[in-house]
């Protein structure tokens, strides 16, 4: 999946690009403070005029930004309930994409950083509503500790299909949140997994798995994240990079080099 922050007025163009390379997953956002969406409608309708593909095609996933995550350009008025902001900013969305459903709405993140609040739960019985009146297909939440995972899902009617966090080698690579969606069935997104992890990368291990493969250490983490049930998102802008992203599955890493390559921000000295 491409990932589309931070690419303000080039947005149109890069989404353009990934989607004439191959990419089907667009992952975006209504907050305009770091997220261009409407531009994303752009690509896609130039992209789907252009093509023969269909709206179906693609996987189209968007966000509520809570007023702590936006700018002065709010999606929805800042003074009514949290029911109608979402209801507000998903009817936004709708517009900026040029489309009638979405395929996966996001809970960018909750309104703190340690529990799910009451203001979490109206959110999200409110995104339950999208899905309850046919227009989102999936529902998630990004940016979580797994105690909030576990207290969101006890408490929801509809539970989350995906979890999209940045992903830390630090951390193994976010284990604990991965092991809980396991458990639960719920898909594992993971952003950032090159530009927050830059040190583990220049690893000497990391250099030799990509020389033993004829990959591009990009390549081998993208590699990884799928042997791990993960949906890495990349960001790139590169059309090159694009293509190395898209070309990783006609290679398989090793159980042990799976296991060297969760373990590398926790262990020192690994060797082949």
């Amino acid at each position: 999946m491409t990932g589309t922050a931070w690419k303000e007025d080039n947005t149109e163009r890069f989404v353009t690009q990934a989607l004439t390379l191959g990419f089907k997953g667009i992952d975006t956002a209504n907050q305009r403070k770091h997220y261009f969406e409407e531009g994303v409608g752009f690509a896609v309708q130039k992209f789907l005029k252009t093509s023969q593909k269909t709206r179906a095609d693609l996987f189209l996933q968007t966000k509520f930004t809570s007023i702590h995550g936006q700018d002065s350009r709010l999606p929805y008025d800042q003074f009514d309930s949290l029911t109608n902001q979402v209801k507000q900013s998903f009817a936004s969305s709708l517009i900026h994409l040029q489309t009638d459903y979405i395929d996966s709405y996001i809970l960018h993140g909750p309104m703190l950083s340690r529990s799910i609040i009451d203001a979490d739960l109206e959110i999200w019985q409110a995104m339950e509503g999208l899905v309850q009146e046919g227009k989102v297909n999936f529902l998630g939440i990004s940016n979580v500790n797994v105690q909030q995972v576990e207290e969101l899902y006890s408490k929801v009617s509809i539970k989350p299909s995906f979890i999209q966090n940045r992903c830390f080698a630090s951390t193994q690579w976010d284990q604990d949140v991965r092991l809980f969606c396991k458990k639960h069935n719920i898909s594992y997104q993971g952003f950032s997994l090159l530009t927050a992890n830059f040190p583990y990368l220049s690893n000497p291990y990391m250099q030799e798995v990509a020389i033993k493969y004829n990959k591009t250490i990009p390549q081998i983490i993208f590699r990884f994240a799928l042997h791990l049930s993960m949906l890495p998102l990349t960001g790139t802008t590169n059309p090159e990079h694009m293509k190395d992203d898209l070309d990783n599955n006609d290679f398989e890493l090793t159980i042990k080099e799976i296991q060297c390559i969760e373990n590398i921000g926790v262990v020192d000295g690994l060797s082949l």
